[in-house]
């Protein structure tokens, strides 16, 4: 029996997709939900090398499914069990800014590192530790980048400025357009609340008279793409873009970004939803397939 992937209800597309381009058969996951809140999930019998496919934006819902899920297949005679995982929850807190705060990265990290032998995900929100097996010792730890799927999505660049609203954005704005050709523009930003940023851009006089495109690697509330484009707007630029890697806003916070002056948002197909329009089963193939898990199966 060859590799067979496994996905969840609210994903099948994606990993439908990814299971196409590793050449593998396709399961989907049977849960069901108890009144009390409690899941009971099930798996089709697995081979040695199973693959479960899972973004876990609204991780607190999910995870727990998840584990029950890598649980079954060993027990079901999987002899390695696989996570890849597009969005990765509880990556950002790598440290306790404040007395008493747990240290979400390393918590999730080593559950998921005990429960899979191996774990691919895609831009993951890091700070301070940029090694994802720092994250998570013990398993075969990948990240990659989103950045050639979401080049290719915008096509040739033009006159198009590829702006970042922030410093941690610089390392996506540039992967993105060098191979498009386009300037780059990276702003400062200061956060003072979840939903109170100030940015300030350095040189915002290139994009007068220009297209420009916001890159980012979350949208979130999207408020900080909404202040960048506002600025953008007063400076001149001629259209206002947004491409990111993973979309977790709600419709509301969509419409707000349209009343900022975005008149297009792009992500890729890693959190399912209707601006969700770049498939990564190509990257994700290529990388799974790079690490050798299936063979290794």
């Amino acid at each position: 029996m060859g590799a067979l992937l496994y996905g969840f209800a609210e994903s099948t597309d994606a990993a439908a997709r990814l299971a196409k381009a590793l050449d593998s058969g396709f399961s989907e996951v049977s849960v069901h939900r108890f009144p009390d809140g409690e899941s009971l999930v099930r798996v089709d019998r697995p081979p040695a090398a199973a693959i479960v496919y899972r973004s876990l934006d609204n991780p607190n819902a999910k995870l727990v499914e998840l584990l029950l899920a890598a649980s079954a297949l060993r027990q079901n005679g999987a002899q390695r069990v696989l996570l890849v995982a597009p969005y990765l929850c509880y990556m950002r807190q790598d440290i306790a800014f404040l007395p008493g705060q747990a240290i979400s990265q390393r918590v999730i990290g080593k559950l998921l590192a005990e429960h899979f032998d191996g774990v691919l995900t895609v831009d993951p929100h890091l700070h301070r530790v940029h090694d994802l097996s720092e994250a998570m010792p013990g398993t075969d730890a990948v990240r990659i980048t989103a950045a050639p799927a979401l080049s290719a999505a915008l096509g040739e660049g033009g006159d198009t400025v590829l702006v970042g609203p922030d410093g941690e954005s610089r390392q996506w704005v540039e992967k993105i357009a060098a191979p498009l050709g386009c300037p780059v523009l990276v702003g400062t930003k200061q956060r003072s609340g979840d939903r109170q940023v100030a940015i300030t851009f350095d040189g915002i006089e290139l994009v007068a008279g220009r297209p420009v495109v916001l890159v980012d690697d979350v949208i979130a509330s999207g408020v900080t793409l909404a202040t960048a484009a506002r600025q953008l707007r007063d400076a001149g630029a001629t259209s206002i873009e947004a491409v990111a890697t993973h979309c977790l806003a709600s419709s509301h916070d969509l419409a707000a970004l349209e009343d900022a002056g975005i008149a297009r948002v792009r992500a890729s197909d890693s959190v399912p939803g209707p601006v969700a329009d770049i498939p990564l089963a190509g990257l994700l193939a290529d990388a799974i397939n790079a690490r050798r898990w299936i063979e290794e199966g």
